[in-house]
């Protein structure tokens, strides 16, 4: 299966991403990179024009970074393609690059509206929507496996913002092993701790973010909530967000609640997890 990766306004920080995938060598068995900014010798003008003129033929287009909406070249590969992804949250949402211009948008959306640079409608030759596997930079297993499916016949499920749901029918929340700190409402007094939960006062996205990193850790080891610093929510699409170490709250209670909770319950609950919580999990660290 041909697969070709093109790069817009990007950091490149899904190529990095990838390039630290623990699954790199199999997946390189089993997809052909036509193009791919750092692995390919040959540059991206030669093997793209060989795309439009029809003497390659791409199986999977992928795009890093946010795109111009007046990229025709974009435009038509997509059309080309038999599945499209955008990787990252700058190719999904616009996302960074789109913050202060109207002419950046991602591939089908820019930030909530949909639309972006192929239209609500698109749909590729292969049946789908654009692909969107979101993330500051995406997780490479989410990449990989979603590259990995395509080519071998499984057309993956996707959400209302078209990201799979094998890796973002989740919260991030869910996996977390401050858990029980978020449910006996017990936070840490500075970042970093290896206990406490830090939705309360450092603005961890956590309970609002659909993704699998504390499920499908990050080099296999780690995620962002176990080092002891907030999830920013970077799959969700309004990010990036001011104040991203801070929880904005009204009247002692967090603006934004943890989905599915609604106000009443969380003051009657969290009233009684400040008052019970077991001596053990007040202990420093």
């Amino acid at each position: 299966m041909n697969v070709l990766w093109l790069q817009r306004l990007s950091c490149c920080g899904n190529t990095h991403s990838l390039l630290n995938c623990e699954t790199f060598d199999s997946l390189l068995r089993e997809v052909s990179f036509l193009f791919h900014p750092s692995l390919s010798a040959e540059g991206e003008e030669e093997v793209v024009e060989d795309v439009l003129k029809g003497k390659l033929k791409v199986d999977i287009l992928l795009v890093e970074g946010a795109v111009k909406v007046d990229d025709e070249r974009i435009k038509e590969l997509c059309r080309m393609a038999d599945y499209v992804m955008a990787v990252g949250s700058c190719a999904s949402y616009g996302n960074i690059p789109a913050l202060k211009d109207d002419s950046v948008c991602g591939l089908q959306y820019r930030f909530k509206e949909k639309g972006g640079l192929l239209g609500s409608d698109f749909v590729s030759k292969g049946g789908l929507p654009v692909i969107n596997v979101s993330g500051c930079p995406a997780h490479p297993e989410w990449t990989a496996g979603v590259i990995r499916s395509l080519s071998r016949g499984i057309k993956p499920e996707l959400d209302s913002w078209g990201r799979p749901k094998e890796f973002y029918s989740s919260l991030t929340h869910w996996g977390c092993t401050r858990n029980e700190y978020f449910e006996w409402k017990i936070e840490p007094e500075s970042l970093g701790s290896k206990k406490g939960c830090l939705f309360y006062n450092y603005g961890c996205r956590g309970p609002l973010t659909y993704s699998s990193c504390n499920v499908i850790l990050w080099n296999g080891v780690n995620s962002k909530t176990r080092a002891g610093t907030p999830c920013f929510g970077c799959t969700e699409f309004d990010f990036p967000r001011a104040g991203l170490f801070e929880t904005k709250q009204f009247a002692g209670l967090p603006a934004e609640l943890p989905i599915g909770v609604s106000k009443r319950g969380y003051i009657m609950l969290s009233g009684i997890a400040k008052v019970f919580a077991p001596e053990r999990l007040k202990l420093e660290d």
